[in-house]
């Protein structure tokens, strides 16, 4: 999403190119990008710089939003806009095939039988490998993939929603049903916008810029609050802020990937830094407690001490459940 200008903030042509080879040149091979991603510069960027190494690469874009704010064909989950979408992204992507093409958020409106024959078809017919979907409630994936495994359509194998320190509440349905479904999770903002890198606590010599940097948007107290504790935890560890938070998503149980982002090559490097370590238990636990949730209804009601005895009796200390 960084890969350009077009939207007042990004990298531009040169600049993205110098983060993509930090990348690529540290082994990085999955790239997540979207038809709407800066206007369509973002795709386009990759083409080009993907150009004639292609196969080395997997490449993931999405279809879903409005191109044209008038159109009610330009935008949305239906096959229309479906097709028109990918062949938009493949001539941009300068490939005849797409990796993993997501549906990127879930529209209400086109029926869930209609976008999985859909997406069935454009496997079937070479031009995607294989299906995601993206900001998406949980019920809806799950009766997406029973009604394609039904079917005998493509199941989504893939989930992208936000997920990270500051923000923890696909942990209620999105994360559990990711993993008993065994779907890659990928987590987008890993980071919070920067709020997990230190530029706001002044931890970090990178100065706010983006959406948080926005008057309107600001910094929540808590966010506050779990951002200093990501600087403690990362003064400790003698590593970065960002390096700490995106470990904590790292260190998941499940597939866990997170997404990330840069506008500077120097931000690419900082990232990949923290594939060199790990997180200790006692840190993954002061984070946890730091940034916990309360999972509501009915997770923790299910979780209650009397509650489990009334399903079990007295014998749930005595059960090893291996789906925990």
């Amino acid at each position: 999403m960084t890969f350009g200008e077009d939207w007042g903030w990004g990298a531009p042509k040169e600049e993205s190119e110098k983060i993509l080879r930090v990348f690529t040149d540290s082994g990085g091979n999955f790239i997540d990008t979207s038809i709407n991603y800066t206007d369509g510069t973002s795709e386009k960027f990759l083409g080009e710089f993907l150009e004639g190494d292609r196969d080395r690469f997997v490449v993931a874009t999405k279809y879903t939003l409005s191109i044209r704010k008038s159109d009610p064909n330009a935008g949305g989950n239906h096959r229309k806009n479906m097709m028109r979408s990918l062949e938009t992204s493949l001539e941009r992507l300068k490939t005849d095939y797409v990796d993993l093409y997501w549906l990127h958020m879930w529209d209400y409106t086109t029926p869930i039988e209609e976008v999985m024959r859909a997406l069935d078809d454009v496997v079937r017919s070479g031009k995607v490998h294989y299906v995601g979907v993206s900001d998406t409630p949980a019920w809806v994936v799950s009766r997406a993939n029973a009604v394609a495994e039904l079917k005998g359509w493509t199941p989504f194998v893939g989930l992208q929603v936000p997920y990270s320190l500051a923000r923890r509440d696909a942990e209620r349905e999105l994360l559990p049903m990711a993993r008993s479904l065994d779907l890659a999770f990928c987590a987008w903002g890993p980071l919070a916008a920067g709020l997990l890198t230190g530029k706001y606590t002044g931890m970090s010599k990178e100065k706010p810029e983006g959406r948080l940097s926005r008057p309107d948007w600001g910094v929540s107290e808590r966010g506050k609050r779990i951002a200093a504790e990501v600087d403690r935890v990362a003064s400790e560890a003698g590593c970065s802020s960002a390096q700490v938070a995106l470990n904590w998503v790292r260190q998941q149980r499940g597939v866990v990937i997170p997404i990330v982002g840069a506008t500077r090559p120097s931000q690419m490097n900082d990232n990949l830094g923290c594939l060199g370590f790990q997180l200790n238990h006692d840190q993954m636990k002061r984070l946890d407690e730091a940034t916990k949730i309360d999972l509501g209804f009915p997770h923790e009601f299910l979780k209650d001490d009397e509650v489990r005895e009334l399903i079990f009796g007295g014998t749930f200390p005595l059960i090893d459940n291996h789906r925990t």
